[in-house]
């Protein structure tokens, strides 16, 4: 089994949000955080169905620099390519019944990243009852501190704290 921990940025909260980033780090019961991915994408060119929300913009102007900086990452590429991307990673080594994808939230990065799949016309690289949810994972274990890895917002960074914190609850994993 593997599990995903995946963070998002976007520029809306709603399930169709286009997305800036996607990050994610694979673990495991052995409690080993491994496999990086990250992949900033060109908003400029999404194609039509995914929502931009003013507010959305407006907060990302109050973020920090570096978080900012996924606006103009050189090495951002399409929806499209960043969804094949990610999928290529997800399954390398792997089934796609053997995946759980852990997201900040059930609302949240799972699902939106599954709409994106879905609004681009590709299969989404999980199966939908191996989605787990890491936010209430957070509030069941109050009493596990949680620790800051890099930068705030930077989709990468946030999974990998995400995913750190979630093995220090030592929660069972499958």
């Amino acid at each position: 089994m593997t599990h995903i921990m995946v963070d998002l940025e976007t520029l809306s909260t709603k399930c169709n949000a286009a997305i800036l980033a996607i990050g994610a780090v694979k673990f495991d019961a052995e409690r080993r955080v491994y496999n990086k991915f990250y992949q900033a994408v060109l908003t400029a060119v999404m194609p039509g169905g995914f929502h931009v929300s003013s507010d959305t913009l407006s907060w990302w102007t109050k973020q920090s620099e570096e978080a900012r900086g996924v606006f103009t990452d050189p090495n951002a590429c399409t929806i499209d390519d960043a969804l094949v991307s990610f999928a290529n990673w997800a399954l390398l080594n792997d089934d796609i019944k053997n995946l759980y994808m852990w997201g900040n939230g059930a609302a949240f990065d799972n699902a939106i990243l599954s709409t994106a799949y879905d609004i681009c016309g590709w299969p989404q690289p999980w199966m939908f009852w191996n989605d787990r949810c890491y936010r209430t994972m957070k509030a069941q274990h109050r009493d596990v501190d949680f620790v800051r890895l890099g930068t705030f917002h930077n989709a990468l960074h946030d999974a990998e704290s995400q995913a750190e914190h979630l093995l220090a609850m030592e929660i069972t994993l499958e």
